[in-house]
């Protein structure tokens, strides 16, 4: 605790999260407005004392928006993290402990969907479903994985002829317990890092389908479909556009410097 207070990169970056989790889970209390009321007299108004950072060209409260569209934001990051840390460290683990055959059965699979780039096999999924919060979350954690999975493997590989896993299998131990209870829990440093910044990266997909059309549909509120509504009053309704910007910019920037604090930390090398 000491060392994660003394490190300012970890620290911006947990202050950061913290201001944008509790303005999510407090937007009801916080939003001045219903997020999807329409008023035609307050269409494209600047930003002032009765709606702080303006309305948008169907007169909706930027600022409810902008609170509403945190938890979408948020909770695609969490889910799909979730996903792809799971498959990750399943895939991972069988790799990195059974070796042989599998290993590379299981690494050809990951050199395969490493070759595809993310996005444009995101936009190629979603293009055949709905689109909807759900199938995103779906869809981003199913095809980002592989990072995960060859972190594990190379930590589990780094592991397994440690005395302590060889001890383990001498005294009869089943191979599920060998991995849940030696091995993955001394991998769970990169484990950790990578999941912090894989909410970043989430973050960012779901904004750019969102402003592409492919996301989060109207009227529901999201950071990258509020962006969508700005781009065509760019020229004269600045604040469309900056708002939402600068939320996605700080977000992302806080998992960044969250998870660079936290490898720093959690490093051993680094341990004094």
């Amino acid at each position: 605790m000491k060392k994660f207070i003394s490190n300012t990169l970890a620290m911006a970056g947990l202050i950061i999260i913290t201001s944008v989790l509790v303005a999510a889970i407090t937007a009801p209390i916080l939003s001045p407005y219903d997020p999807n009321f329409i008023d035609i007299e307050s269409i494209l108004m600047a930003p002032s004392y009765s709606h702080i950072m303006g309305t948008d060209g169907l007169g909706r409260d930027v600022f409810s928006r902008m609170l509403y569209g945190a938890q979408i934001s948020l909770l695609v990051g969490f889910v799909a993290v979730g996903i792809s840390t799971g498959i990750g460290i399943l895939l991972g683990s069988i790799a990195g402990f059974y070796r042989g055959w599998i290993d590379s059965l299981i690494m050809r699979i990951v050199d395969l969907m490493l070759s595809i780039p993310s996005f444009f096999l995101i936009l190629a999924v979603i293009a055949f479903l709905t689109p909807s919060i759900w199938n995103i979350m779906i869809v981003i954690g199913l095809t980002s994985w592989m990072g995960i999975t060859r972190l594990v493997r190379a930590e589990f590989l780094s592991l397994r002829n440690r005395e302590f896993v060889l001890a383990s299998e001498t005294m009869g131990s089943s191979d599920a317990k060998i991995i849940l209870l030696h091995l993955l829990p001394n991998s769970m440093t990169p484990i950790i890092v990578s999941s912090v910044l894989g909410i970043a990266s989430a973050v960012l997909v779901e904004s750019g389908l969102s402003f592409l059309g492919l996301g989060v549909q109207a009227p529901t509120a999201s950071w990258g479909n509020i962006l969508t509504d700005g781009k065509e009053y760019i020229q004269f309704a600045w604040w469309l556009s900056l708002f939402p910007g600068l939320a996605i910019l700080l977000t992302v920037l806080g998992y960044n410097l969250l998870g660079e604090g936290l490898r720093d930390i959690l490093d051993p090398k680094n341990k004094q």
